[in-house]
């Protein structure tokens, strides 16, 4: 009888990427060990590279090893040249070894199916390099057909050395020097300073903001931003928080703020996986399929735990195995490490080092958030010269719904350049508004009519749409020290003529300090330096009643009582009401007699009137 209330799930396929498709490289190896004298049969058609599982890799280069020094080859002889090695769990472990002598059968015909599949996964690497050759910002019409000659030559050469001759397969791999002119140069990923396919380090003391300028980075490569002045070419970001993972939150919500935007294409993975374990294969693998432009390990130690770091024999199969997880990605492979007790080397051993193409130094000076000074120094730069030494500042960055539990806010910081200085606004963009804004102090608090009004007061000329774009922009940043050298963050060489543009001294209340910091705009197109125009009132419409600020009676002649801030005569009529300030002055109590906070100097008024 049918069952109707069950549910039928419907069959599954075998996943093409899952472990079948690997059943031709196991059946390689199971026949190598069943039948040794096929194996210079087998490397003339295959290279170690060949192999899509690392693990299948190493198997295959000590089932090499063991065939030239005569030894035997099958499980048994394989499991104890693994563990002399200390490398049986990359192998996979002891019952995966065992059951590869399952695999039986002919190892030349897998072969040839494992050859077939890594041409393949060639030409699909091929085309990903074209494309993103043809799409990068500086593409020109045909760089990457280089590619498609380099392909050719390299399958041309690999075909040349199938003789069976492992010797003919080695010396089809030489390159004569014109050769060398289609090998792949090094891909940017963050200016001069990171490559993809490559290895680098960012050493430095224990404290020293290591992780801040990390996350920095790994923030502008997930979403395409220049790291402060320096190209930055986007992709996926994954980040190994094998130290202080519990932090990480705080720090990524402070640069979103910062910045205004969510730090997109940068995935966390907030524990360590072990360099030296079997789960760092499947490390490999996953980020083979992910394919991201850069992977951070932070940190070096917290991924080898056991290794004894002074040795170099040690540290050097960690960096193998990094290495291994580099050539799967074609990543920039991104390494925290922390400095000795001397602090300008990487702590343990120097045989790291040298595989490195890059290697960053963070130190800083500095006891608060306020004169904090971090510098990053390019320690090492394999094939290009070193650049100068890049600092910044720390801006502090309240999160917003956030206390802590005797109810201070929470904090975290970000990195402010003390180099670069962002480019000049081009006039009339939303960007060269909010420095208009910010250089006229106008208060972030003010919505989009409040900032359009104001512009027509002074004459901006500005579509809406951008405008309120402007007052989104100023909004999402985050004023906990926006005054701080606001005015002096201008453009060097902000256009003149902007100055008829801005308001004119105000006036302001009996508190405000006698002198303004300085700026270089004139009060006046082609006058002398002047000071910085103060904080202008609320450009609310003129109240019939007489306390606007445009159009007031009492500022044409009036002589009518004083406004208690900004100490210019009010309309009589609207002081003999109970008013002692202009509305526009004071629009949030208006200081009217009858609302309970009114008081302050309403009774010299009141006299007066």
């Amino acid at each position: 009888m049918p069952v109707d209330n069950v549910r039928h799930i419907p069959h599954q396929p075998a996943d093409e990427d899952g472990p079948e498709q690997y059943d031709a490289e196991r059946y390689v190896l199971g026949g190598c060990m069943h039948q040794p004298k096929q194996i210079p049969t087998i490397r003339g058609i295959l290279n170690r590279t060949d192999f899509a599982l690392p693990a299948h890799e190493l198997i295959w280069d000590v089932l090499g090893h063991l065939y030239d020094q005569g030894e035997p080859v099958n499980p048994i002889a394989l499991r104890i040249e693994l563990e002399k090695r200390q490398e049986l769990r990359r192998a996979g472990g002891l019952g995966y070894v065992a059951q590869l002598g399952n695999y039986g059968g002919d190892p030349d015909y897998y072969a040839q199916e494992v050859r077939r599949r890594a041409d393949l996964r060639s030409e699909a690497e091929l085309g990903r390099r074209i494309v993103q050759q043809a799409t990068a910002p500086d593409a020109e019409p045909g760089r990457a057909v280089t590619f498609i000659d380099d392909y050719l030559k390299r399958q041309s050469e690999r075909a040349a050395g199938r003789s069976g001759d492992p010797a003919d397969a080695l010396l089809a791999e030489l390159l004569d020097a014109t050769s060398l002119d289609n090998m792949p140069a090094l891909e940017p990923l963050v200016g001069d300073l990171l490559h993809l396919d490559s290895l680098a380090r960012i050493i430095g003391p224990s404290g020293h903001m290591k992780s801040f300028v990390t996350i920095d980075l790994a923030g502008h490569v997930g979403t395409g931003m220049k790291w402060h002045g320096h190209y930055v070419r986007q992709g996926t970001v994954v980040y190994l928080v094998a130290e202080g993972a519990r932090g990480i939150r705080k720090r990524v919500r402070a640069w979103e703020k910062h910045y205004g935007m969510k730090m997109d294409n940068v995935l966390f993975l907030p524990r360590p996986v072990q360099a030296m374990g079997p789960e760092w294969d499947t490390l490999i693998e996953a980020m083979r399929r992910l394919q991201p432009q850069m992977i951070v390990i932070d940190t070096q130690a917290r991924v080898s735990v056991g290794v004894e770091e002074n040795s170099n024999t040690e540290v050097g199969v960690v960096i193998e195995r990094i290495e291994e997880l580099r050539r799967a990605t074609e990543a920039c492979v991104l390494v925290i490490h922390h400095t000795g007790h001397v602090g300008e080397h990487g702590r343990g051993a120097s045989s790291a080092k040298g595989a490195l193409q890059s290697e960053l130094h963070v130190s800083k000076k500095g006891d608060n958030a306020k004169n904090i000074v971090v510098t990053v120094k390019v320690g090492k730069q394999k094939d290009d010269e070193e650049s100068g030494d890049i600092q910044f500042g720390l801006k502090v960055i309240t999160l917003d719904g956030e206390a802590k539990p005797d109810g201070r806010p929470v904090t975290s910081v970000v990195l402010e350049s003390l180099d670069h200085r962002p480019a000049d606004e081009v006039k009339g963009t939303p960007e060269w508004l909010v420095r208009v804004l910010d250089r006229a102090q106008v208060p972030l608090t003010w919505g989009s009519p409040r900032v359009i009004k104001w512009c027509t007061e002074y004459k901006i000329q500005m579509r809406k749409d951008k405008i309120e774009e402007a007052v989104r922009i100023r909004k999402r940043r985050d004023s906990f020290d926006e005054a701080r050298d606001a005015r002096n963050d201008l453009p060097p060489n902000l256009p003149r003529d902007l100055g008829s543009d801005l308001p004119r001294d105000q006036g302001g209340s009996s508190e405000e300090p006698s002198e303004t910091p300085r700026s270089d705009l004139p009060p006046n197109p082609g006058g002398p330096p002047g000071d910085v125009p103060p904080r202008p009132p609320s450009p609310r419409p003129a109240s019939k009643a007489g306390g606007g600020t445009e159009g007031d009676p009492g500022e044409q002649g009036n002589t009518g009582p004083l406004c208690t801030i900004c100490d210019r005569p009010m309309n009589p009529d609207w002081a003999n009401r109970g008013y002692n300030t202009h509305l526009g002055c004071d629009p949030a109590t208006g200081s009217h007699p009858d609302r309970p906070d009114h008081g302050h100097g309403t009774d010299q008024h009141h006299g007066a009137a």
